[in-house]
């Protein structure tokens, strides 16, 4: 088959399109003709290497796909062949006591299809039957490719770590980017006032669209400022990080006495300053959040199938442009979710 593929850590002239061993597909798992699949920035931080993750080269990234079943294992009982199913990423081995309580993000050896082992951006993919969700016919291949990690992340962080209520307010940091889209939309469905931002009056427009009631340009404002104005010098509930060490500080200023920050990624450094006097002065909540249980994930798919939100997608490319798609995701060119669909495909 095709696939991309890398065989060490580095810049995007790492990544190669081009023949890879067809996976087998064990008693258990899910052979997946791929018709579409997107990228997260979470394959642009493994394709430069992440401290303590030591991957089998060359290695296949990618933790977001959908597709038609082209084989199951003996031991497969909830899909068969020519069902369309979409990958939800994240894995553990299910005995540990987390996994038993149904929230196997806690385990120990919870992992990510693409950033621990090898992922799904290639022709077919043989993926474990409890890390896929069905897809129902209507649902177009570039949506069911798009939502499902940046919407369970966003679903969990909001609704389920930061407990999010109706009539609170949420500030989205990077409301242009794949997390950032999904939880503008998850804020505005559980009812709470939206503030949004990003780096172009363009893709403010678009956040608006999606639910934003206030947006802040961070190019042009200090948003921690902007959000203390707009709110009469009272600051939100909850503000949604996944940027880092560059607004980490303005996260914290933005937050109302007893507010909260939920984070779940790092994409400018995961080492950021700190206010520890701002923090237990002002009795501020640090929450971090991963990825999604099966359960919440496809809770809020259900919301992706049905229309409730929108993947939006700013790009779809051939897999053998996959060093163009890296590159739109880096340097945050556009609004939304990068697709590549394989060759074969097109």
């Amino acid at each position: 088959m095709q696939a991309v593929q890398f065989d060490a850590h580095g810049d995007r002239d790492v990544l190669e399109y081009g023949e890879f061993p067809d996976p087998e597909c064990g008693r258990g798992d899910v052979l997946v003709d791929v018709k579409a699949a997107s990228l997260n920035h979470l394959d642009i931080h493994t394709r430069r290497g992440l401290p303590g993750v030591d991957l089998d080269m060359p290695h296949i990234p990618g933790s977001d796909a959908a597709g038609v079943v082209a084989e199951v294992g003996e031991d497969v009982t909830r899909f068969g062949p020519g069902d369309r199913v979409a990958l939800l990423a994240g894995k553990s081995g299910g005995d540990d006591e987390f996994s038993r309580k149904g929230d196997q993000t806690l385990a120990p050896d919870f992992h990510i299809i693409g950033e621990h082992v090898r992922g799904v951006h290639s022709e077919f993919a043989a993926v474990p039957e409890a890390n896929l969700a069905p897809v129902p016919e209507g649902v177009d291949w570039e949506t069911a490719a798009a939502a499902p990690l940046v919407f369970q992340t966003a679903w969990r962080m909001l609704r389920d770590r930061g407990e999010l209520q109706v009539g609170e307010s949420v500030l989205v940091l990077g409301a242009s980017g794949g997390v950032g889209h999904a939880a503008v939309q998850v804020a505005a469905e559980a009812g709470a006032e939206v503030f949004a931002t990003a780096s172009t009056d363009e893709k403010l427009a678009y956040a608006e669209e999606l639910g934003a009631d206030h947006t802040i340009n961070y190019e042009e404002d200090d948003f921690a400022s902007e959000v203390r104005s707009l709110t009469g010098g009272r600051g939100v509930d909850m503000v949604v990080d996944h940027i880092g060490a560059q607004t980490w500080q303005d996260s914290l200023k933005s937050l109302v006495k007893g507010g909260r920050v939920v984070t779940c990624g790092a994409t400018t450094g995961g080492r950021p300053e700190t206010d520890l006097n701002r923090i237990f002065w002002n009795q501020l909540h640090v929450i971090g959040s991963t990825m999604a249980t099966p359960g919440q994930a496809e809770e809020a798919l259900e919301l992706v199938w049905d229309g409730t939100f929108e993947p939006r997608v700013r790009e779809t490319l051939p897999m053998s442009e996959i060093a163009e798609a890296h590159r739109l995701i880096e340097e945050r060119e556009g609004f939304g979710k990068v697709v590549v669909v394989p060759d074969s495909e097109l």
